[in-house]
């Protein structure tokens, strides 16, 4: 009777009709924070129209939400395992619906920058705070993969519904709109939140040190300004070489310092569980690949295809929907297969997409770059759903929101980081590319011919007869290229961090669903 009792103590309890619910509930900001990522491009125009903010303003209006939300991501994790993370999670939720009507009713870009700033702040809050409440809802580890792979599904469909949902309300409202809908979708989740969620905080937690949350902030804003600044740039300047390495030494002395604290922000000792670090380092790895490449496909749909924003964005939607269904299936694989394999499975099928994208040609055309990129994108799903359930299920319940942060972090530099390396390394070789000279223009309308695709089509419309023909084709041609080499590099890229990711998580024992 005793080893009877003492096995069935061992075995986690299945999460009921209750957790399943609260489940959709958490669906509501994971949704939302996912569609506000991609919903300002689409109202930058408006805005601008009605605003006329200068290109600095402009650039405050798209990047500040990013900037704080990638800087606070880890802050805010600890904090929800000390003050409770449903309690931060409602908190964040009032202060996001707030900041979506500050936003949508702003009359000035100063106003617009500031609810921009507290939406990331809000943000920041969200998506650390509902990963780590999944971890305490879910303890049965195939119950806890599956909502997991519900999560990612859902912050999959809000990128893909972002632009669309954006566009139809553009159509028919002003651009405050797409800011707006945060707040009644905010306030059902404020009122269903206490109801169907958990609260949970770490009982021996002290007092958060404010100068280790302050040195976090400012390292991981000096790197993300800086790589941002790369990747709008298209070269290396001295101000983006300073930003990092100011980022970096004080990343150097927030690490210093949460050695020699008690109980410090970050619990370093995450970093020394094999399974912890390698995931980390394979999300990552993933996210560079395939933001980067997919900065490559927006631009050869539109600017190699000739297709306008609305037709481009709809043949997006078909790599979104795999993604999805990547997602979905993933916690199915590891009934068969360890996770660990299972990952290195999903950066292969993310390979073989690249692989397809570094051998495109213009004349291959749309069906060819849909299908590489519903590969790449249904691989991403799976290393993704199945890295995020890693993560949360390898440390310590205590501390899930601090590891449900640093996931959050990685995943964003790793976005930023493959915009900027891989955008500039295509930049560089279509630079490489372009030996067309264009007589009887200025020396600065030819840089910009050189310079990108798009500046190489705007001085093709001012080029009559057969110069701006051949204009055209090489900038074509030389973007493709462009693409290829960067498209190769990725791939090479991940499937040696595949390799790695199934030796030493295969290494770490970590078991099947």
């Amino acid at each position: 009777m005793g080893t009877a009792t003492a096995i069935h103590q061992i075995v986690p309890a299945k999460a009921g009709r209750k957790e399943w619910i609260g489940l959709a509930v958490l669906a509501l900001p994971t949704l939302l924070v996912a569609m506000d990522a991609t919903v300002t491009y689409l109202a930058l125009p408006a805005l601008s129209a009605t605003m006329k903010p200068s290109s600095a303003q402009l650039l405050w209006i798209t990047d500040v939400f990013t900037f704080l939300e990638g800087g606070l991501l880890i802050t805010m994790g600890t904090l929800g395992d000390r003050i409770g993370r449903r309690r931060l999670l409602l908190t964040g939720a009032v202060a996001f619906a707030i900041a979506s009507a500050f936003a949508a009713f702003s009359s000035t870009p100063g106003m617009l920058i500031a609810a921009r700033a507290l939406l990331g702040v809000a943000g920041a809050t969200l998506l650390p705070s509902t990963l780590s409440i999944i971890r305490n809802m879910f303890h049965d580890a195939a119950q806890r993969t599956f909502a997991i792979g519900i999560w990612t599904t859902c912050f999959a469909a809000g990128t893909m519904l972002g632009p669309l949902l954006g566009g139809i309300l553009l159509d028919h409202f002003w651009w405050g709109s797409v800011f707006l809908i945060g707040a009644p979708v905010m306030l059902l989740f404020i009122i269903l939140g206490p109801l169907l969620l958990p609260e949970f905080k770490d009982p021996g937690a002290s007092r958060m040190d404010l100068f280790s949350a302050l040195l976090s902030l400012l390292a991981i804003l000096s790197i993300i300004y800086g790589v941002k600044h790369i990747a709008e740039n298209a070269r290396l300047e001295m101000v983006s070489i300073i930003a990092i390495i100011v980022g970096l030494v004080l990343a150097g002395v927030f690490i210093r310092r949460q050695q020699s604290l008690a109980d410090p922000l970050i619990d370093l000792r995450l970093f020394k569980i094999t399974a912890f670090r390698s995931t980390l380092v394979a999300l990552l790895v993933s996210l560079f690949c395939w933001s980067g490449l997919y900065l490559f496909i927006a631009q050869y749909l539109q600017l190699v295809l000739d297709m306008d924003p609305l037709r481009a964005g709809l043949w997006t939607i078909p790599a979104a929907a795999v993604s999805m269904v990547g997602c979905m299936l993933a916690p199915a694989t590891v009934r068969k297969i360890r996770r660990g394999y299972m990952m290195a499975i999903g950066m292969t099928m993310m390979s073989v997409g690249l692989f397809m994208l570094s051998q495109i040609q213009i004349t291959l055309g749309l069906s060819y770059l849909v299908s590489a990129s519903i590969i790449l994108s249904f691989g991403c799903g799976i290393t993704v759903t199945l890295g995020v359930d890693m993560v949360v299920a390898t440390a310590p319940p205590e501390r899930a929101g601090a590891a449900a942060g640093l996931y959050e972090t990685s995943t964003t530099l790793g976005t930023a980081l493959g915009v900027a390396i891989l955008g500039s390394i295509g930049t560089a070789v279509y630079r490489g590319k372009m030996g067309v000279v264009i007589s009887n223009l200025s020396e600065d309308v030819t840089r910009a011919a050189k310079g990108t695709l798009g500046g190489a089509l705007a001085v093709a419309k001012q080029v009559t007869g057969s110069s701006g023909t051949m204009l055209l084709s090489t900038a074509r041609e030389a973007f493709v290229q462009s693409m290829r080499f960067s498209a190769m590099v990725a791939a090479v890229l991940l499937i040696a961090t595949a390799v790695v990711t199934a030796v030493l998580l295969g290494r770490a024992g970590v078991s099947k669903g």
